[in-house]
């Protein structure tokens, strides 16, 4: 078994302006980001306790809020792109699961969000 290790970025909310809506359509009033991560477990068991030590996500988090907020987007999948190339940038990433959902959707309620996984081998190929 291979050791693994992840950064988990839980209900992210990301201040993003997403979609078209008509006067009686339902306009989301949050957008949650979840983000997991894998990275080599190196940097997360280490021998002494220091930034230099560790993958350091405060500079891909400050990077995720500025392209949320960069532009108007029709679709949360042009968004999701633009944070995996991102993720991607990070060498110490290996493999990235997102998951981006807007709420409400309909009378108040629920979520409706997209899913991607993007394995080393999609990775290198953004690199």
């Amino acid at each position: 078994m291979k050791n693994q290790a992840c950064v988990e970025l839980c209900d992210l909310e990301i201040d993003t302006d997403i979609g078209t809506y008509g006067p009686n359509d339902t306009r989301p009033d949050k957008h949650l980001l979840n983000l997991i991560l894998q990275i080599g477990s190196q940097n997360v068991l280490i021998a002494q306790d220091g930034m230099a030590y560790v993958f350091d996500y405060d500079p891909l988090i400050a990077e995720i809020n500025r392209l949320a907020g960069d532009c108007h987007y029709e679709t949360q999948e042009r968004l999701i792109t633009r944070i995996v190339k991102a993720c991607a940038a990070c060498a110490e990433v290996e493999s990235i699961e997102i998951y981006l959902r807007k709420l409400p959707v309909h009378n108040g309620s629920g979520s409706l969000g997209v899913r991607l996984s993007v394995d080393a081998t999609m990775l290198a190929g953004m690199r």
